[in-house]
């Protein structure tokens, strides 16, 4: 049962908002999961922002007892990863300024300058929602002239919003691979990194007690099952319920939102209390 869960990884965007507005029941349960003694991190694929940012939004928007420890991301996972794969080596890197700006400060060897393309030896990309033609022109021109090896954070094809969908980093990458023939090696979702690195900074939760929620089939639940933890699907965002019927990727538990997540739990809180 997902009521005897501890360790909840969830998804952002999606799952716990849309665009910027909080889907109903998220804030709640993030209370009673806090005082039940368990623990709530927020692992996204999103790469356009930094941990101490998204502590910032989330206190803003209600969550007042968040902190670095709360968030996982795609970038986290990014930097450790290319520290690991090119140390010092020089790095061709495609984003947004504030993605840049963290694999600067992170110590990185980091380009933005298509002209250092003979000095490169790995290119990464990563959601970017300041993009121009130009930037797309530059990029294409460096996979095209140079053979190193090539990652982005994260594989999601689309982004939910209020109004529908937008292109998320793997979209773009679908974009960048029709003029380059090219597509990258994805760092994030549905790589176990994050889930993974989650249960080793939470060391007191077991793999049982542990459920990844997201409203991606391929990316969240994916994560889950890749990682040998339950997945929970909620159907607030991408995946809707008939894409269920003949999914691989199958879910441990169905919700249509987190507002029924927080009723159920808050139904064995109180059961519990009245033993």
């Amino acid at each position: 049962m997902i009521c005897n869960k501890r360790l909840f990884l969830f998804d952002i965007d999606g799952v716990i908002r849309l665009g910027d507005k909080i889907i109903d029941g998220a804030i709640q349960l993030y209370d009673l999961i806090n005082k039940k003694g368990g623990k709530s991190i927020f692992i996204t694929n999103n790469s356009t922002k930094s941990v101490s940012s998204y502590v910032k939004t989330f206190y803003d928007y209600g969550f007042k007892n968040v902190d670095e420890t709360n968030f996982l991301t795609a970038l986290t996972v990014t930097k450790r990863f290319l520290k690991n794969k090119f140390g010092k080596s020089l790095i061709y890197a495609w984003g947004t300024k504030s993605f840049i700006d963290e694999l600067l400060e992170y110590g990185l060897n980091i380009t933005t300058n298509k002209e250092d393309v003979a000095k490169i030896k790995g290119v990464i990309v990563g959601y970017n929602n300041e993009l121009t033609f130009k930037s797309l022109c530059d990029i294409c021109e460096v996979l095209q002239k140079s053979n190193v090896e090539y990652y982005a954070t994260n594989t999601d094809w689309i982004c939910p919003v209020t109004f529908g969908f937008i292109p998320d980093c793997g979209g773009i990458c679908k974009l960048i691979a029709m003029a380059t023939n090219r597509m990258p090696v994805f760092l994030g979702k549905p790589e176990p990194n994050m889930v993974n690195q989650a249960l080793e900074e939470n060391a007191k939760y077991t793999k049982e007690q542990c459920v990844v929620i997201g409203d991606r089939l391929y990316t969240d639940i994916a994560c889950g099952i890749n990682s040998g933890v339950d997945s929970c699907v909620v159907l607030t965002g991408e995946a809707k319920k008939e894409d269920l019927i003949d999914t691989e990727f199958k879910p441990t538990y169905v919700y249509y939102s987190v507002k029924e997540i927080f009723n159920d739990l808050l139904n064995e809180n109180n059961a519990n209390e009245e033993k």
